[in-house]
């Protein structure tokens, strides 16, 4: 195995995931090197988004593939945006995009005391797009969300996502201490794990 599919467009994800498996012995190719397009994305859960993400990409190019479907759970709103996070501004008239998300969010939040949250990334990695053993990696981490956003790094809502250990936002902590402890962070490391225990 010499080369995996990153069943992703996102950019900063992209960025992260590539760092995040650079110790693996395998060359990360975007799909969209590959002109894949994006795969749909009808579910309800982190974990089956993710694995049609990574079917639809293997199938597309005959290789094995990793997705990865996050987002944010506001307990507030009994665990949602969730799978919606990447279009959350959109239900209430904004457009898509990062800066909008987090804007709709706390005026949303606006009237709740609750402001926990958990950002939640699920990773999943086939080797072909029947694979009967999908590799599944799921990273959490819970934090409160700020009353402004603050820090200059990171993407989504890292400038709103408080951890509490850090006493920062995501946004705020230097992008390899971010990376390691991040939801996406925890499950890479997990997926790095399965990979090296059952494909090499």
């Amino acid at each position: 195995m010499s080369r995996i599919v990153l069943a992703s467009n996102n950019a900063g994800k992209l960025a992260e995931l590539r760092a995040m498996f650079a110790s693996l012995p395998i060359e990360l190719v975007r799909q969209s090197e590959l002109g894949i397009g994006e795969a749909e994305e009808p579910h309800r859960t982190f974990v089956e988004n993710a694995l049609a993400k990574a079917r639809h990409a293997s199938r597309e190019s005959g290789l094995p593939a990793i997705a990865d479907d996050a987002g944010l759970c506001v307990e507030a709103f009994g665990g949602l945006p969730g799978v919606d996070t990447a279009f959350y501004a959109m239900q209430f008239g904004y457009e898509k995009g990062d800066d909008n998300n987090v804007r709709a969010l706390l005026e949303q939040l606006k009237p709740h005391a609750d402001r926990r949250a958990a950002l939640v990334s699920t990773l999943v990695a086939v080797r072909t797009p029947d694979d009967p053993e999908p590799l599944i990696a799921s990273g959490r981490v819970a934090g409160v969300i700020a009353q402004e956003p603050t820090g200059e790094h990171g993407f989504g809502f890292d400038p709103v996502m408080f951890i509490p250990e850090f006493g920062q936002t995501f946004a705020q902590l230097p992008p390899e201490v971010k990376n390691a402890n991040s939801h996406r962070g925890k499950a890479a490391q997990q997926m790095l794990g399965l990979i090296r225990e059952r494909w090499l």
